[in-house]
């Protein structure tokens, strides 16, 4: 029940290990009923709720490991900043950050309470056999939505402050670091074995701005957490090389082909890519699809099996089941 730790080690598993981001949620009718009137943010925050809907997928599914049930924003929430998640929109805070002022005022808060992450995952991986996944969003993701206030299209109040005021964004981007990392350290004592940072935004930067701007803050959000990590980005494939130089594992989404990300983190095993919306095809033209997408992956030393992206809420779970059923008998 290890492939997945396996993997994440460069040591090639036949059939690949299989995961979904966003597998715990919304395209459960489980996690539909057990959520029903609570509040996101609330329910991440419940050990025991998050705790099963966690395990929810793994009992499902069959999938190889369990991504712990929460949000990016919850170590913000923990940190005292007034955010909720707006259904249909996405996390929305009371105050965007916006000027230097805003950041002193912002990076003096900490969180000094994990105990709510740390139990949770504690329940899981007491009561699973696969590993947990840690995750935590990554401090550009962070930032554009504290400096936007909400999701963005490009993200333009966030770059401009990168360019008008360099030493705040430093500092802004040193914070969302340090709690990321405090979010995802609670995970891995509580008993995660590997974690994932995500970059949903990261995207919509240069290449030099991501190197000079960003990396530093992401590598040092990833460094020495003593489990093996994956970094996947959202529309990532010209800044795949940076991003490849700070993680054991290199996330890919379904608009870069496998082969070129291998080409472009050579050494790295790599995680994905299928196409989510594949998993609203018929049945033979999803399964082509994986098979093709298995082949993609021989490019790496290593890899796990993943969609591009999150599963839509949409998504029949019955395919899921069937999809890693599928995968585990691929040779």
């Amino acid at each position: 029940m290890q492939s997945l730790l396996e993997a994440a080690r460069g040591v090639a598993q036949n059939p690949p290990p299989i995961w979904f981001m966003r597998q715990a949620g919304r395209s459960l009718p489980e996690y539909r009923r057990v959520r029903a009137d609570i509040p996101m943010l609330e329910a991440c925050l419940r050990p025991e709720l998050a705790a099963e809907i966690t395990m929810q997928p793994v009992w499902r599914h069959g999938v190889d490991g369990a991504v712990f049930f929460s949000d990016i924003v919850i170590p913000l929430k923990l940190a005292g900043v007034d955010v909720e998640i707006a259904p249909g929109v996405g996390p929305v805070f009371a105050e965007p950050i916006r000027t230097r002022a805003d950041v002193d005022r912002l990076v003096s808060r900490e969180v000094t309470d994990w105990s709510a992450i740390e139990d949770g995952v504690r329940i899981v991986a007491h009561e699973l056999t696969v590993p947990v996944i840690a995750f935590g969003g990554a401090p550009f993701t962070l930032a554009a939505y504290l400096v936007e206030g909400r999701p963005s299209r490009d993200h333009l109040a966030a770059r401009t402050l990168m360019h008008s005021d360099l030493a705040a964004w430093n500092d802004l981007l040193a914070w969302c670091a340090r709690l990321t990392r405090g979010f995802i350290q609670a995970q891995i004592r509580a008993g995660a074995r590997i974690a994932q940072l995500f970059d949903s935004w990261a995207g919509s930067l240069s290449l030099a701005n991501y190197e000079q701007h960003v990396f530093p803050h992401s590598s040092a959000a990833l460094a020495d957490l003593g489990v093996p990590t994956i970094h996947f980005g959202v529309g990532t494939a010209h800044l795949l090389q940076a991003m490849a130089r700070a993680t054991d594992v290199v996330g890919v989404d379904e608009r870069t082909p496998l082969e070129l990300a291998a080409r472009l983190a050579p050494g790295k095993p790599l995680q994905g890519n299928i196409d989510p919306a594949m998993l609203a095809a018929p049945w033979e033209v999803l399964a082509a699809h994986v098979d093709a997408v298995i082949a993609a992956g021989r490019a790496a030393p290593a890899h796990i099996l993943n969609l591009g992206h999150g599963v839509p809420p949409t998504t029949d779970p019955e395919v899921l089941t069937r999809l890693v059923a599928y995968v585990k008998e691929h040779e």
